[in-house]
């Protein structure tokens, strides 16, 4: 497996009005690899995310994706070349079921056209069943295979972000971006999820995670950036980050 990194950020910097959201900032996240994203409250993580799903717009700096400049490309664009994310707000089809917003991730990789589905042509139906056999995995991945008819709005909230974890991992993507996807859960749901992400990054995936539970951090990352007021403070292994004196005093705020 490569080593380069799927992802590179290279002293990229986002201002509002004057002030620095993101200043400077470089990071990588390899393939096969889940790299963590921590800091405080307004540490600037969110917009790093948004930065590279080409949401916002770079003040400075550039972004690699598999060693191509993409800081100019449009979200559709990024998102067809092989990047997705989740949120830190549920965004769901919440009147669709279960399986209808997993499928909703395959759009991207739709061959058959408008008419071949409208009059059911062969080559459609082929297409819509090998979707159907793929979400059908995720579901059962995630332990979901059983609420697949269920609407998506009336179910729990960890529920609500599994479904929306098989979305993003439907859209098949090289690179997963994850903000707090473990927001809300008990030790054990994290857990279970924090395998899950394992499994993921070793099929090749780059994943880079944002998230405040550092028990779960520490399980899954392999390397960890630490941003103060949108600035890196600190990187390196998890147990040697998190005892790190200038991010104890960031972080930990102690």
């Amino acid at each position: 497996m490569s080593t380069a990194p799927t992802l590179q950020l290279d002293g990229v910097g986002k201002r509002f009005g004057g002030l620095p959201a993101v200043d400077g900032l470089s990071l990588s996240a390899p393939p096969g690899t889940i790299t963590g994203l921590i800091g405080p409250n307004g540490a600037g993580k969110t917009t790093v995310i948004n930065l590279i799903m080409g949401i916002l717009k770079l003040t400075s700096g550039r972004i690699l994706f598999n060693g191509k400049d993409v800081s100019t490309l449009e979200a559709a664009d990024l998102a067809r070349a092989g990047m997705a994310r989740t949120f830190q707000n549920i965004r769901l089809v919440t009147e669709g079921t279960v399986l209808d917003n997993v499928l909703s991730g395959f759009h991207l990789h739709q061959r058959t056209g408008f008419w071949a589905n409208l009059l059911g042509l062969p080559s459609a139906r082929a297409e819509q069943a090998a979707h159907r056999a793929e979400a059908q995995a995720l579901l059962e991945r995630f332990g979901m295979a059983h609420l697949a008819e269920h609407r998506a709005g009336t179910l729990s909230y960890g529920h609500q972000r599994r479904i929306e974890m098989m979305r993003a991992l439907a859209m098949r993507p090289q690179l997963l971006l994850l903000d707090e996807p473990v927001a809300g859960m008990n030790d054990t749901e994290a857990s279970e999820l924090g395998h899950i992400f394992s499994q993921v990054a070793a099929s090749g995936v780059a994943i880079l995670l944002v998230e405040h539970n550092m028990r779960f951090v520490t399980q899954v990352c392999s390397h960890l950036y630490v941003t103060a007021s949108g600035r890196l403070i600190a990187q390196g292994a998890p147990d040697a980050v998190l005892a790190d004196p200038v991010v104890i005093e960031a972080y930990l705020g102690s």
